[in-house]
């Protein structure tokens, strides 16, 4: 069993999809028209056939409070995997990306949060070697 595709509720399909690609520098593998919406994945571009990242319509009466909830927690709805933390957090700094969590050190890896100007707060990390 492995993992195929998983999701990150959006409030807007189009923005997610820039910002998830041209900041982000995910790479959309699917992009079939659904009615209002779209069957939207994105894969990374250093794994094509690997899981890929479903920009889900934030659109069902459950999203918005756990959603809500969450970012008022301060807590990821998810996770990317990075090289390194800090330098991506410079990167994504110098592109406007604004973060609620610096690099911080957890121990056995390195983290920060963002807001992916959708309704998401994400992580990314790093294995500290």
């Amino acid at each position: 069993m492995r993992v195929y595709i998983t999701s990150v509720f959006v409030s807007d399909q189009s923005q997610a999809k820039e910002f998830y690609t041209k900041v982000l520098g995910f790479k959309v593998k699917h992009d079939i028209p659904m009615g209002p919406f779209s069957w939207l994945t994105l894969v990374s571009p250093e794994d094509e056939g690997g899981a890929e990242l479903l920009l889900e319509p934030a659109e069902h009466r459950a999203v918005a409070p756990y959603r809500e909830a969450l970012k008022a927690d301060g807590i990821p709805v998810t996770s990317f995997a990075v090289e390194d933390v800090q330098a991506e957090y410079e990167r994504l700094s110098g592109l406007g990306v604004e973060f609620t969590q610096g690099p911080t050190d957890a121990g056995t890896v390195m983290v920060a949060t963002f807001d992916d100007t959708c309704g998401n707060l994400i992580q990314i990390s790093s294995y500290k070697g």
